[in-house]
């Protein structure tokens, strides 16, 4: 059992960072919480409810994501988009990420 959970806490830590990068990255156009969970879903990245508000809301608060409140079908929806700023940060990401890549991509083959 303690392998199993230790398993879970690496999976998570390793997948906190990419989530970030996954999340800014399909904020071009608004999207509410649930419509992100499914397109990252639909394009093979399964994240938790539990994780990705708290990440929006954190992102938010540094200044990488803007929301809005609108009403929608008696229900009011928080629509995040990716701010100017975070638009400045995102390409730099990328190319972080495609360095890590290449470089495990090495130690692990």
């Amino acid at each position: 059992m303690a392998n199993t959970e230790s398993l879970e806490n690496v999976v998570l830590e390793l997948r906190r960072g990419v989530i970030v990068l996954a999340a800014l990255s399909q904020l071009g156009a608004p999207e509410y919480g649930y419509s992100l969970l499914k397109k990252l879903s639909n394009l093979g990245l399964e994240v938790d409810q539990g994780t990705l508000y708290p990440l929006l809301r954190r992102l938010e608060a540094q200044g990488l994501l803007e929301s809005v409140w609108k009403l929608e079908e008696a229900r009011p929806r928080r629509y995040y988009v990716i701010s100017a700023e975070g638009k400045k940060l995102l390409p730099k990401m990328k190319k972080e990420w495609a360095g890590i890549v290449a470089v495990m991509d090495k130690m692990l083959s």
